[in-house]
């Protein structure tokens, strides 16, 4: 603003020293052209001779010579010529014309001119601040442009974190029931196979089965001399799916000493591996068996 006053200020003393230039030209012109101005005055003068002057006679004229002449024929008598006058003395100077109109006239279209351009320098100034501004103004707009777009990109990354997270934790809690589901029904089941081992082994079946196992434990035993008769042990068994024999165990017997039970041990190891039970359910990784041979 301050910039703007001060281009007005110098515009306008400008235009007031222009306008008193054309005023003094134009009252200078008036007044050369009320003056009177000089009259040429008209002025008479003979030519003289310097011999006259001097006293000498004068040269003998056209006409003298011509009559004196003997050769000459004679002519007819000619007015005699009339002498130059003398030309007038040159004016003194006038003084130098007052600007004319014309001069006026260009006097202000210079002024017009300097004051167009003086406008167009303004106007310069103006739309140079005026971009200034715009360009500013854009500049601020694409801030708070950048600024909104940041804060609605962190807005979504949050609500996409959240939306995420409460997706992780339902997949967790999901895949955690699916677990309980699977632990529920596979201890469902193995009550189940359980109930049914356990009834199929106090039946006749599992009787049968572990008398097939005794039997082939008797058939590889071989009785130390220190046996006596009537021999009774409670081994320990333990095997693996297939019938497969992994430790035994001696736990009381009767009718002997040590080599009785390490017989006994031996014998259980040569039957493996035992005989399966004919039906999957009744099959039991440690078993109790009773070893009586037949004496």
């Amino acid at each position: 603003m301050a910039k703007r006053g001060a281009t007005g200020r110098a515009l306008t003393l400008s235009i007031l020293l222009h306008v008193g230039l054309i005023a003094l030209a134009i009252a200078a012109w008036w007044q050369w052209r009320d003056e009177p101005q000089p009259a040429a005055v008209a002025m008479e003068g003979a030519i003289v001779d310097a011999r006259e002057l001097d006293g000498l006679p004068p040269p003998p004229s056209a006409s003298t010579a011509a009559s004196t002449d003997p050769d000459s024929a004679p002519v007819a008598p000619q007015a005699a010529e009339s002498e130059p006058e003398p030309s007038p003395p040159a004016p003194e100077p006038a003084p130098a014309p007052e600007p004319t109109l014309p001069e006026t006239e260009s006097a202000a279209e210079l002024l017009a001119k300097q004051r167009e351009a003086e406008l167009q320098r303004a106007a310069e100034s103006e739309r140079l601040e005026q971009a200034r501004r715009e360009r500013e103004e854009k500049q601020r707009l694409e801030r708070e442009v950048a600024a909104k777009r940041a804060a609605e990109e962190q807005r979504l990354a949050a609500q996409k974190r959240l939306a995420d997270e409460k997706l992780a934790k339902e997949k967790a809690a999901a895949e955690d029931l699916r677990q309980q589901r699977e632990r529920e029904a596979e201890l469902r089941r193995r009550l189940l196979a359980e109930e049914r081992g356990a009834a199929a082994r106090s039946g006749p079946a599992a009787d049968q089965w572990k008398a097939q196992i005794r039997a082939r434990i008797e058939r590889a035993w071989i009785r130390p001399p220190s046996a006596r008769p009537g021999v009774e042990c409670e081994v320990a068994v333990t095997q693996v799916p297939g019938g497969e024999v992994t430790s035994v165990r001696v736990e009381s017997c009767t009718g002997g000493d040590d080599a009785l039970r390490s017989s006994v041990e031996t014998a259980v190891y040569r039957a493996s591996p035992l005989p399966l039970p004919p039906d999957p359910s009744l099959f039991e990784r440690n078993l109790r068996l009773t070893f009586k041979p037949n004496d």
